[in-house]
């Protein structure tokens, strides 16, 4: 039976360790800072579980036969891969592209992983094992994994290993014939309080010295030991769905997690004490490239989401004519449709990589520096074609209640194609989307998630063809030379 939202609800009521505001959260599904979010999570498992859905949304276990989700797919083609692809695409649309580590981000991890395992079996024939093994646990129940891969920032000038506190990151403590003690903490844990369970290692390079830090695991997030530590929350300070219609409900959060000497089983451990390896299973397997591709199809939707909120600003505030605005939406909509030239290039380019196909790097990483400097200027564009229309609002649904503000909220809140109330309900909708601190946060996520820009471009030059371009130039050397030149001179009379 294929995971329903009501099923992966109670399954966080399993005693997680979690707090926010100095208070220890009980039951998160009902606590007002989690509830709605852990309920937009839960229609993605309620929208895959529909009948007429399933053939889209999951396939066929290798193992058991039974239906589970398409996130855990292993593309064996070009057109599975565009089969997964549009499943993925249907999920972003639930959530408009505002939840950034939906289950899908993680699951892409983890199967890229499985898809070069040749490289943990040379590693560690026992590690390998581990990793598949977990990989058919996490399909078979179609987990909700989050990851922490990012060490508390504290001094950058210094190695995991010279900092102030020697467990300030993650690392271990002891081991013995059952498994490791971790202690330390992990960043950032997004959409940790609505998941299952956490993958934990380290994306960051690791320096010799770091050994004790370069770890790869999984645990649930209900383990003995694993403190969760909320921001902010969003959907907490939220008035109303009608006053912050996005950060009511798509709020996917972001946690500190804190490992107090958890024990941590061996069957649970992919890397252990090897800086190289901990490296190598992102990069030397599709893994890095096959959950960025991810992160690419739910920025195509959400981008196209912010295109329509474009058009409709213009639509109710009667600009859409003017040329120099229509100037404008023709710019968004290039950059829009740039993003998802970039998504079916990436597919149409991929190739096979030990049975498996997988998206084109190099148009990934291409992608990834230029829509980390587009995020923002679409933003940009957005304030400019609404002007003051997302600031002089309602102070809140309440203004509606009160019949005297209510009347010259219908005065002054006009528009040629809206009344007052569904022109307030929009640019609630703008402002939350655009310059609401769930929209800061969100600006910041995109600038940042894959990495500061200079890893992004790494990343780009690592992988383009320079060989193929620069050798267009020694072709084209190669067709004169300075001794032609002095054969073709006219001789002097």
């Amino acid at each position: 039976m294929v995971k329903n939202g009501s099923q992966h609800i109670g399954q966080l009521r399993d005693g997680r360790e979690v707090y926010i505001d100095g208070k220890a959260v009980g039951d998160v599904t009902t606590h007002p800072a989690f509830r709605n979010s852990i309920r937009s999570y839960a229609s993605l498992y309620d929208f895959q579980a529909r009948p007429e859905n399933l053939e889209a949304m999951t396939f066929a276990s290798p193992d058991t036969g039974d239906r589970v989700s398409r996130i855990w797919q292993l593309p064996a083609s070009y057109d599975e891969l565009v089969q997964r692809r549009e499943m993925l695409e249907a999920w972003s649309e639930l959530h408009y592209g505002f939840m950034g580590r939906s289950p899908d981000h993680v699951a892409s991890c983890i199967s890229g992983m499985v898809m070069g395992i040749d490289v943990f079996e040379q590693y560690d024939t026992k590690r390998a094992g581990a990793l598949r093994d977990y990989y058919r646990y996490a399909r078979d129940n179609d987990l909700f994994l989050t990851y922490v891969i990012v060490n508390p920032q504290a001094n950058q000038s210094k190695a995991a290993h010279e900092q102030e506190d020697k467990y300030l990151a993650v690392g271990i403590v002891d081991q013995d014939h059952e498994g490791i003690t971790v202690r330390g903490a992990k960043m950032l844990a997004t959409s940790g309080i609505m998941a299952n369970e956490v993958f934990c290692s380290c994306i960051q390079p690791l320096k010799a010295g770091d050994e004790m830090y370069a770890l790869s695991f999984a645990i649930p997030m209900n383990t003995k030991g694993l403190r969760i530590l909320s921001r902010k929350s969003y959907e907490g300070s939220a008035t109303s769905v009608f006053d912050n219609p996005l950060a009511s409900r798509f709020d996917e959060n972001d946690a500190v997690l804190y490992f107090d000497d958890v024990k941590v089983p061996w069957e649970r451990i992919f890397v252990a004490g090897d800086t190289a390896m901990c490296a190598k299973q992102f990069h030397a397997t599709p893994a890095h490239s096959y959950q960025n591709y991810q992160c690419q199809v739910r920025l195509m939707v959400k981008l196209r989401f912010l295109v329509g909120i474009a058009l409709r600003i213009t639509e109710v505030n009667g600009t859409n004519a003017f040329p120099q605005v229509r100037e404008a939406l023709g710019q968004l909509a290039a950059e829009a449709a740039m993003v998802e030239a970039w998504v079916h290039g990436m597919e149409a380019k991929g190739h096979m990589e030990n049975g498996f196909y997988v998206p084109d790097r190099s148009l990934l990483y291409g992608s990834q520096v230029l829509t980390q400097q587009l995020y923002t200027k679409v933003l940009g564009t957005l304030r400019e074609l609404a002007g003051g229309g997302m600031i002089m609002l309602p102070s809140s649904i309440h203004d509606f209640e009160n019949p005297m503000l209510a009347s010259i909220i219908e005065k002054t809140q006009k528009s040629p194609v809206a009344n007052a109330e569904e022109r307030v309900k929009f640019f609630k909708l703008a402002w939350d989307a655009v310059g609401s601190e769930f929209a800061s946060r969100h600006n910041q996520y995109e600038m940042f998630y894959a990495g500061a820009t200079f890893v992004t471009k790494g990343h780009a030059y690592r992988t383009y063809d320079w060989q193929k371009a620069t050798r267009l130039v020694d072709n084209l050397l190669g067709t004169y030379a300075l001794s032609d030149e002095i054969v073709r001179q006219p001789v002097a009379a």
